[in-house]
């Protein structure tokens, strides 16, 4: 018999409130770890944890922010060749199966790279920009960047390159499947961006 995860469409899943698509998405973590090990470590790490800065951390990310990602890749809502190329062969249930797995990994403490800029980028997390009528980071992604389920992901110990790369491609309209986070990027400057992504580094 097959799984709620499986029968349900994730696009359906998309249309539901986050209580309902969190009872909903239950993937298979053990079936996700083959599908890891055999495409998806190479970038992201075995654990989640990624060596290399320009490939995002997915270390206890939220399994429904996982699934959205990989379901618009694949549509190319997210436009990326080489995470279209990965993901157009999962089905549904792949996706659950990989984001439960990924959900249940620790993410590893990174620290900051360049610690003259978390002062600044601290400001920007905790308090906004007023002066750009810019919110505070932590309004949806927590204090700790821990994020809310379901609604907005893990950011917390992010490498701070990938964090910094997202945000000036939202800014830019390279990046067009988060309005809220085009409108908030398109309000930042370079060091701004650079701060606030070296801050998020460093919180874990």
């Amino acid at each position: 018999m097959r799984s709620m995860s499986v029968a349900v469409s994730i696009a359906a899943l998309l249309m539901l409130s986050p209580a309902a698509m969190s009872a909903i998405v239950k993937g298979d973590p053990s079936k996700g770890k083959v599908i890891v090990d055999q495409v998806c470590a190479a970038c992201h790490g075995v654990d989640g944890n990624s060596v290399a800065s320009a490939n995002p951390n997915l270390a206890g990310q939220h399994p429904e922010y996982i699934i959205k990602q990989l379901q618009e890749f694949k549509s190319q809502k997210r436009k990326n060749a080489i995470m279209l190329g990965m993901a157009t062969p999962l089905t549904d249930a792949d996706m659950a199966n990989v984001a439960a797995y990924y959900s249940k990994q620790t993410p590893k403490a990174i620290g900051a790279s360049d610690k003259a800029l978390v002062d600044a980028g601290q400001k920007i997390y905790r308090g906004g920009i007023a002066a750009k009528n810019v919110p505070a980071c932590m309004a949806c992604h927590g204090p700790s960047g821990a994020g809310i389920p379901v609604q907005y992901p893990l950011v917390s110990s992010q490498h701070a390159a990938y964090t910094a790369a997202q945000l000036k491609a939202f800014r830019d309209g390279q990046r067009t499947n988060n309005v809220p986070m085009m409108e908030i990027a398109g309000k930042l400057s370079d060091a701004e961006i650079k701060a606030v992504a070296e801050y998020i580094q460093s919180i874990h």
